[in-house]
Formats: C-alpha cells, sequence, structure tokens
C-alpha cells in the first residue's frame, strides 16, 4: 500500500507538471527540483530537533514501564473486556494481553504496544474456530487500536514544538475530545453489528466514567470566551502533562527504582529513534514536496474548497485535510503531510493545528489491520474495515469541529 502511495505522488506530480509546463509555466520542473533539496533539509532539520524532546520523553516512558503503571491500567481495564468480549472463555489470557496492550497505547508507549498488540492476536486466535476468518472479539480488539486511544500523544507535540509552536501542546484538549470520539464510534459501531449489549452495568459503569470526564471538560470549557479558550487549554494541558510526569517518577520511587537510571535508560533511544526518522521523512517529504510544487495537491485542495463552498462552508479547514486523507492508510505519510502543512502555514495556523489534532486522534487502520491480522493468518476480516473507517471518521470530523471551537 504505502509504496504505491508512494509511487502515484511522483507519477502524477509529472504528469500535472507536464500539464503547467504546457499550459505556459516554464519553471515547473524547477520548482519541483528545488522541493526535492528543500524537502531532504527539511527532514534533517526535523530529526535533529527532534533528538532532546524525544530522548526525554522516551525517558519518561521507560519510567512508566518498569514501574508497572501499563500491568495497573491493565488490572483496571479487565472487567471491562471480559464483557465487551463473551465468547472468550473467562480468565483467558488474551485478557491480559488485550488489556496490556491498550494500557500501553493509553500511555502512548508504542513500541511496547505492538508487541503486545501481536500476543493479544496470537492468544485470540487460539480460541477462533475459523483461522483464516477473524472473530467478534479479534475486530472489536483491532477496531479499538485504529481509534487510539492516548492519553498523552507526546509525539505530535514533540513536532509541533520542532516547528516552532508557541504552545505546543495546545491542541491537548481536542486531540483527548476527538480520540475518545473515535473510540466510543467505534465501539458502539461493532456493538451494533456484532449485537453486544452495552447496557450491562460493568459496561455502563466504565462508559459512564468516560462520559463524565469528557462531559466535564467540555462543560468547563463551554462557559469560556473564545478568546481564553486556547489559552486555558494550553494552561490545563501542561499542567496535566507535568503531573503525568511526576506521577511516573513518584510512582517509580515509591517501587524503589533507580528513576535516574531508568531515564538514562530510555533516553539513549532518544538519537537512534531521531536519526532513524531521516529515511521515512525523506521519501515522503520529498514526495509530498513535488506533489505540491507541480500544483497536484493545490489542485485537489481547490476542488474540496469548491465542495464546501457550494454549501457555503468555512474552507479554512481544508488545507489540513491531506493529513486526514492519508492517517487511514500510512502513519509516515500522514506525519510526513502533518509536518508539511506546519511547515507550508506555520504550526500554529488553523490549518497546522487541525493537522496536528486529526494526526493524534487516530491509528493508521490499514497498517494495524495488516501487522496485527497479518500475525496472525487471517485472510476474512469481515467488517473490521468498515468499523475501523467509520471510527477513523468519526474522530476526523470531530476534530475539524473542535478545533474550530477552539481556535476557530
Amino acid at each position: 500500500m504505502l509504496n504505491r502511495i508512494w509511487l502515484s505522488f511522483f507519477i502524477i506530480a509529472f504528469f500535472s507538471a507536464m500539464a503547467t509546463w504546457i499550459g505556459g509555466d516554464g519553471l515547473v520542473f524547477e520548482r519541483m527540483v528545488d522541493a526535492l533539496f528543500k524537502m531532504g533539509k527539511v527532514s534533517v532539520d526535523i530529526a535533529i530537533g527532534l533528538i532532546g524532546a524525544l530522548c526525554f520523553w522516551l525517558g519518561i516512558m521507560k519510567i512508566a514501564e518498569k514501574a508497572g503503571m501499563v500491568d495497573t491500567l491493565a488490572k483496571g481495564l479487565s472487567p471491562l473486556f471480559s464483557k465487551l468480549m463473551p465468547e472468550v472463555p473467562k480468565n483467558h489470557p488474551a485478557f491480559g494481553s488485550i488489556t496490556m496492550n491498550l494500557s500501553a497505547n493509553l500511555l502512548g508507549l508504542d513500541n511496547a504496544a505492538t508487541p503486545l498488540g501481536i500476543k493479544a492476536m496470537h492468544d485470540l486466535q487460539s480460541i477462533n474456530p475459523k483461522k483464516d476468518t477473524a472473530s467478534n472479539a479479534q475486530i472489536l480488539f483491532l477496531v479499538l487500536n485504529t481509534s487510539s486511544v492516548t492519553l498523552f500523544p507526546i509525539a505530535v507535540f514533540v513536532y509541533r514544538a520542532q516547528q516552532g509552536a508557541a504552545s505546543p501542546t495546545d491542541i491537548f484538549i481536542p486531540i483527548l475530545i476527538a480520540t475518545f470520539s473515535s473510540t466510543i464510534v467505534g465501539l458502539m459501531t461493532v456493538a451494533w453489528v456484532q449485537k453486544i449489549k452495552l447496557t450491562n452495568l460493568v459496561v455502563m459503569a466504565y462508559l459512564g466514567g468516560l462520559f463524565a470526564v469528557l462531559g466535564s471538560l467540555i462543560v468547563y470549557f463551554s462557559t469560556l470566551a473564545t478568546d481564553v479558550l486556547s489559552h486555558q487549554s494550553a494552561v490545563l494541558s501542561n499542567f496535566l502533562i507535568f503531573s503525568f510526569v511526576l506521577l511516573c517518577l513518584s510512582w517509580a520511587f515509591y517501587k524503589k527504582h533507580n528513576v535516574y537510571e531508568l531515564f538514562i535508560e530510555g533516553a539513549k533511544q532518544g538519537f537512534e529513534f531521531s536519526i532513524s526518522l531521516i529515511p521515512y521523512l525523506l521519501a515522503m517529504l520529498c514526495a509530498i514536496g513535488v506533489f505540491r510544487a507541480s500544483g497536484a495537491l493545490d489542485i485537489v485542495l481547490d476542488w474540496m474548497r469548491q465542495i464546501v463552498i457550494i454549501f457555503n462552508g468555512d474552507t479554512r479547514f481544508v488545507d489540513a485535510m491531506p493529513t486526514a486523507l492519508m492517517k487511514p492508510l500510512s502513519g509516515s505519510g500522514a506525519r510526513a503531510m502533518m509536518l508539511e502543512t506546519m511547515n507550508t502555514h506555520g504550526a500554529d495556523s488553523f490549518a497546522g493545528r487541525l493537522a496536528s489534532t486529526i494526526q493524534g486522534s487516530t491509528e493508521t487502520t490499514f497498517y494495524v489491520l495488516a501487522v496485527y491480522f497479518g500475525a496472525v493468518g487471517i485472510k476474512h476480516t469481515r467488517h473490521a474495515v468498515a468499523c475501523g473507517l467509520i471510527a477513523d471518521l468519526a474522530g476526523i470530523v470531530t476534530a475539524i469541529g473542535v478545533c474550530y471551537w477552539f481556535f476557530g
């Protein structure tokens, strides 16, 4: 999928440039070549600029992981999943793997979440009567992963900081609302298809708590004037993020871990991770750079603007739509689209904030499906793709709405 997407950018850019050249613009190919060199430099600048922030947060996440915060969250979520997956036998190992994976995702521990997710799929596959067809439990687990519930989307904050955002965390509350929206819609869609009873007392208790938290946030921010809304979002975001850092440190210290050594152990990975990003950023940013320089991206966005204008809508959100369109298909592609949007329009522009919110609100549906289902040999996905894309759509629509509310 990613191979075809990447190649398509160059092919479409070439034909778009040919049409522009024939139309009288003799500099179009010069702009495309300049874009290749410019994006090559931008890729390296971004990767090097990320080193410090990534080192810090990988150090904090290592402390959270070793302190047992994932285990604690997993124990708290286990009763919920035993009700949502009635076909899985009580006390089956799959419940432990599932809750560990989703707990790791909640804390933003991507490196830990993926292997835990594959293990959960293997555990669910062991009780799957049709080995080449996804079971109900496997589909629900996959959709919850693609909806990407993440309490602290640190990666997005780091990219915004690198791109010069005045307050990189001011999108925290919008991302939180959007990601929970995608998760709830994904859960309800799967529950409707699979006829899961969400009226169960245990499920209602968990969902009620979730809605209470979100409702409180919405009620609080609805009382604020528009000119102070984004400021209060940044203040609350920074308070919650620093509180999380302090909680990780205190928890690990209480568990008698050496927090300094754990931090250093995790931080060492930051440099390697930043440098390893360069080839991926280079590939996608160069492809997107020539796509924009050829005029092809402007054509696509102009079509979208015309459709919005027909319905008398505001068109500012259109500049962030490349991230939304790429998100279900390619994680690295969506990340590059977000960076390109911030680089073109500014990190604190409406488009830059919206692209960042979309990036943090959902996961890459087709990538997650390929990795998790491919790991256990599933060929027939049933309603997994449709439910995952519905969750993605809910997250994107909510992101647009909440960004107009906070930054509009």
